[in-house]
């Protein structure tokens, strides 16, 4: 047997190519939507992709098993478990075979027994692996998104991404059950998620790239011996907002997600210049730069590990994207572009240097900014204060008087804050906040500064914070 795991670090997403390889056939699972890592492995490793399946109806990528099923001439296989409620629709995938709890899936001698998990998803699956050339003995398990290093997936993503009302207590309560049929479970057996850290499906998960029953029974907290009720109550406190593009993503998934475009826009630089009447401008650079001079009215998305996550929460899925980096990443760009697609934003019409965009007699602006020991022991009282942290980062500790919108909601909520200037924005750091202060200046709020060094640096300063809601 081949075990290939395909990781995505932006996305901290693993898919797997399992081979035999004396069939010389191949299975791959929660592939995304780019087909071509997949089938450049396969070539590889001189196998044939015969099969491909996922896990579970995903919220954080479009998928790409359907279309990487098309391209290899390969079975899709997905799951029918679930009540139907987020789940796949028969119509969009009537050539898919659909698989439930206790079935098997043989790819050469290799054998992959299904398990119903439901809990992160009602329809979520996870896959037991045999290798049947060594032993019809188990030696792994695909968790996808049922079970990670250290964490297990947020059950709460129904409801507050979806817009499933009171399902996130039943969720949890599935996930623990779930959980216990890992008891039946041996230790060696090894565990193979399908995220890492840094992804937003789960609270606190490991980066090591996989584990292991045993290992995991003896140190992540899931599995330290709870009872129903209290397991419920902590695997639902402190799940971070949803990035604002996992409703978007779910309902194309389920209803089949939109192949990859196959040309690549190359825009000119007139062109992209000529298309700032209507486009949107994201400018990646880094929070310092943007600040001190930008296009009036682009957005700061700055490059790192948290670009995806903010991307999606910030910006539109209907509108024609510019985007604005330095010169000397300009040649690296075309990878923040395919990352950009693998999330649904299709039209990016290209890259500009801001040293080009700059010259060009544009209307610049900058975003002012104020030290967070200026604020005091409270929130004064001719501004709003704006906290654009997590709900469990507020509930830990606040300035006192300030409001409270998480990140992921802003887009939603901005009419909120139309009356409310001066706004005064701040996060943990500094990050989140230059991203929020150029989402409202770009909607028209323009009395806006950033407040630099966020609530750490007011909490450092010795100010006494609010706590709870």
């Amino acid at each position: 047997m081949l075990l290939r795991r395909i990781y995505h670090d932006r996305l901290a997403q693993a898919g797997y190519l399992i081979a035999c390889q004396s069939a010389k056939e191949a299975i791959v699972i929660d592939p995304l939507r780019d087909p071509m890592p997949y089938l450049e492995a396969a070539q590889r490793d001189g196998v044939r992709i015969t099969h491909v399946t996922e896990t579970h109806v995903h919220a954080d990528f479009l998928s790409g098993a359907s279309a990487l099923a098309s391209a290899a001439g390969a079975e899709l296989l997905l799951s029918r478990e679930g009540d139907g409620v987020g789940g796949y629709s028969r119509a969009a995938f009537s050539t898919a075979r659909w698989l439930g709890d206790g079935d098997i899936v043989t790819v050469g001698r290799v054998r992959l027994d299904v398990l119903h998990v439901p809990g992160h998803t009602p329809e979520h699956l996870a896959f037991l692996v045999s290798d049947l050339a060594v032993s019809d003995v188990a030696m792994g398990l695909v968790s996808g998104d049922f079970l990670f290093v250290g964490d297990v997936g947020r059950p709460d993503l129904l409801e507050r991404a979806v817009g499933v009302q009171g399902s996130m207590q039943a969720s949890a309560r599935q996930l623990f059950a779930s959980l216990g049929r890992l008891a039946n479970l041996p230790d060696y057996l090894q565990l193979w998620p399908g995220h890492g850290a840094g992804s937003a499906c789960g609270k606190s998960l490991g980066a090591v790239p996989q584990s292991t029953i045993g290992y995991e029974r003896r140190t992540n907290w899931a599995l330290a011996g709870w009872a129903e009720d209290a397991f419920v109550a902590e695997v639902l406190r402190g799940q971070p907002e949803p990035p604002a593009y996992f409703a978007r993503m779910k309902r194309a998934n389920a209803a089949g997600a939109p192949r990859l475009p196959t040309a690549e826009r190359h825009a000119s630089d007139a062109d992209l210049v000529g298309a700032l009447t209507h486009a949107m401008v994201v400018d990646v650079r880094p929070a310092a730069e943007f600040a001190a001079g930008h296009l009036r009215g682009a957005l700061s998305v700055p490059l790192g590990g948290s670009f995806l996550t903010w991307a999606g929460s910030v910006l539109p899925a209907d509108r024609d994207l510019v985007i604005v980096t330095r010169q000397d990443l300009r040649n690296g760009s075309g990878a923040n572009v395919r990352d950009l697609r693998l999330i649904g934003f299709d039209r990016v019409l290209g890259v500009i240097t801001w040293e080009h965009l700059s010259s060009l007699g544009l209307e610049l602006d900058a975003l002012p900014a104020i030290s967070a020991d200026t604020l005091g022991d409270s929130a004064p009282g001719t501004s709003t204060v704006l906290d654009v942290r997590s709900r469990s980062e507020w509930e830990t500790g606040h300035i006192p008087g300030a409001r409270h919108i998480a990140l992921a909601d802003l887009v939603s909520r901005v009419d909120e804050l139309r009356d409310a200037e001066p706004v005064l924005v701040h996060c943990q750091g500094g990050s989140r906040s230059a991203v929020a202060a150029s989402v409202l200046r770009a909607a028209g709020i323009h009395d806006v500064a950033n407040v630099t060094g966020g609530y750490s640096a007011w909490a450092r300063a010795g100010h006494a914070p609010a706590t709870g809601e």
